[in-house]
C-alpha cells in the first residue's frame, strides 16, 4: 500500500474483467468514505488483451502472466475474474501472498478448490444478486415475520446464453476446465440466494441433463459466448439441472437452471411463500418486490413495492424509489463492501464461507445425479 492508497490488480480482463475494474472506478462516486485506490496491474494471457486494458482503464503496467503480481508489493488487492479451473491455484497462490481477493463464482471447480484458498486475508465473492436492494428487503421482511414462517419457495436461474446448437465449444463446456456446467455458473447463485435469504440447507435431490450433445469447436480465442465454426466437439457438463431442496427450517424449495432456455433472457427470482404471506421478485425488473401479507390468507392481494432509500445500498445510487438501478450497480456495491473489509478488518458481503457453502451443495448435487437419492448436507 502506498501512501494509504490501496494498489488493485485485475486478473482476467474478458467481460466480467471489464465489470469489476470499471465498479473499482465507481466506488468514490457512491461511496465516498473508502479508501482510495490505485489500478496497479491488469493480466491475461490472450496477447494484446492486458494491454488494450491498461490503455483504456488506466491501470499502471500489463502482463500476461498473472505469476508476476503474487509477490508485487505495489499489489494489495486482486481481482480474480479468470476462467473458473484457474481460481483454485490463483486464489491460493494470492492468499499465500497476503493478497486480499475479490474472486468470480464458483471459486473452481468443487468445494475442495474453494476450501484451498487459505491465508490470512479478506475474501470476497461474486454473489452479486444478494445485493439487489428489493432482495435486502426481501430478507428483512422474511426476518421480521411479515410473512410468517417460511413454508415453500421456488427459485429459478433460467438463461438462454447457450441455447445455439453453434454456440462455440469453449472452456465452459468441458469437465475440466468449465465444471460441472450450469450448476457452478447458475446454480453456484441460486444457491447462494436460498441460503441469503432461508438459511442453510438440511437436504437434496437433482436431476441433470445435457440437451446440446455437441458444439462446434471455436476458431480461436473467445470472449463471451460466440459461434463456433470448427468441428464437433462433445459438450461435457450439463445444461440443466432441477433439484428439491429441504431447508434446517423446515421449508421446502424447489430450484431449476439452465443455460439453454430459448426464449429466456437472464430470467433470475424467486417466488417465497410463507404462512401469512409472500414475496416475488424478478431481477429483470430488480427494483421491484411483490409483497402479499396481511391478514386476509384467501384473496390476499400482491403489492409492489418499489426499492427506496434504506433497502440496502440503494441510497447511495439513487435519491427515491421507483428510479432504476442495473446489473454493474450491484457489482458497484460487491466493490465496495470488498473494500470495507479490507479497511475494517471483517467481512461484508459475500465470502468464501458462503462460496465453500454453495460449492457442498452444488457437488451434493451431482452425487444426488449419480446415486438417485437424497444427499445429506453437513454444514461444518
Amino acid at each position: 500500500m502506498t501512501e494509504g492508497t490501496l494498489g488493485v490488480a485485475v486478473v482476467g480482463f474478458g467481460w466480467m474483467g471489464r465489470v469489476h475494474t470499471q465498479a473499482y472506478a465507481r466506488v468514490p462516486h457512491h461511496f465516498a468514505d473508502l479508501p482510495a485506490l490505485r489500478l496497479v496491474a491488469v493480466a491475461d494471457d490472450v496477447p494484446g488483451r492486458a494491454e488494450a486494458a491498461a490503455t483504456r482503464y488506466g491501470f499502471e503496467r500489463a502482463t500476461e502472466s498473472w505469476r508476476e503480481l503474487v509477490d508485487d508489493p505495489e499489489v494489495d488487492a486482486v481481482s480474480i475474474t479468470a476462467p473458473n479451473f484457474l481460481h483454485r491455484e490463483m486464489g491460493a497462490a494470492f492468499a499465500a501472498a497476503g493478497k486480499h481477493i475479490w474472486i468470480e463464482k464458483p471459486v473452481g471447480l468443487s468445494a475442495e478448490d474453494a476450501r484451498a484458498i487459505v491465508g490470512e486475508v479478506r475474501v470476497a465473492v461474486g454473489f452479486n444478486y444478494r445485493n439487489a436492494p428489493a432482495v435486502e428487503r426481501a430478507r428483512e421482511l422474511i426476518a421480521d415475520g411479515v410473512i410468517g414462517e417460511v413454508a415453500h419457495a421456488r427459485f429459478k436461474f433460467l438463461s438462454d446464453y447457450a441455447a445455439h446448437p453453434d454456440g462455440a465449444l469453449s472452456w465452459r463446456f468441458e469437465r475440466n476446465r468449465g465444471g460441472n456446467g450450469v450448476l457452478g455458473d447458475l446454480g453456484a447463485h441460486g444457491v447462494d440466494l436460498i441460503r441469503y435469504l432461508l438459511g442453510e440447507i438440511e437436504a437434496l435431490v437433482a436431476d441433470t441433463a445435457i440437451f446440446i450433445p455437441e458444439r462446434p469447436r471455436p476458431a480461436g480465442a473467445t470472449k463471451g459466448h460466440e459461434r463456433g465454426s470448427g468441428e464437433p466437439g462433445p459438450v461435457e457438463n450439463e445444461d440443466y439441472f432441477a433439484s428439491l431442496l429441504r431447508m434446517a427450517s423446515g421449508a421446502r424449495v424447489t430450484l431449476d437452471c439452465s443455460r439453454v432456455a430459448v426464449g429466456e433472457q437472464n430470467s433470475y427470482g424467486f417466488e417465497i411463500h410463507g404462512s401469512k404471506g409472500a414475496l416475488f421478485w424478478d431481477f429483470r425488473r430488480m427494483g421491484e418486490l411483490g409483497v402479499a401479507a396481511g391478514d386476509d390468507y384467501q384473496d390476499e392481494s400482491v403489492k409492489v413495492r418499489f426499492a427506496q432509500s434504506g433497502d440496502g445500498d440503494f441510497g447511495a445510487f439513487q435519491p427515491g424509489a421507483g428510479i432504476p438501478m442495473g446489473y454493474d450497480d450491484l457489482k458497484v456495491i460487491e466493490a465496495a463492501r470488498f473494500l470495507r473489509s479490507i479497511r475494517e478488518g471483517k467481512p461484508h458481503g459475500a465470502t468464501l464461507v458462503d462460496a465453500i457453502r454453495s460449492a457442498e451443495a452444488l457437488d451434493a448435487l451431482e452425487r444426488s445425479v449419480a446415486t438417485g437419492a437424497w444427499v445429506r448436507l453437513q454444514n461444518k
